[in-house]
């Protein structure tokens, strides 16, 4: 079994983060980053927390740009 190849500070695209946090989940493994060199998360306890945390943000940012159709008059702006 081959072994990932770690990310570099260089290579890491803003999508690739979680969140603004040095976490980086790049071919199913997280990955902390720094601008000096990378760690394997390979902790379980602490991957599955990340694992939680990104799902939690996947989800808010789902439901904030779900759009609004059912506004109600309180919703609405008189101008």
């Amino acid at each position: 079994m081959s072994h990932p190849v770690p990310p570099t500070w260089a290579s890491v695209r803003p999508a690739e983060r979680l969140a603004d946090t040095p976490a980086v989940r790049r071919d199913g493994h997280w990955w902390l980053v720094s601008p000096t060199g990378s760690l394997p998360a390979s902790d379980p306890a602490f991957t599955r927390e990340l694992d939680r945390f990104a799902a939690d943000l996947d989800a808010a940012d789902c439901a904030v740009a779900r759009p609004r159709t059912n506004r109600g008059p309180a919703d609405k702006v008189a101008r």
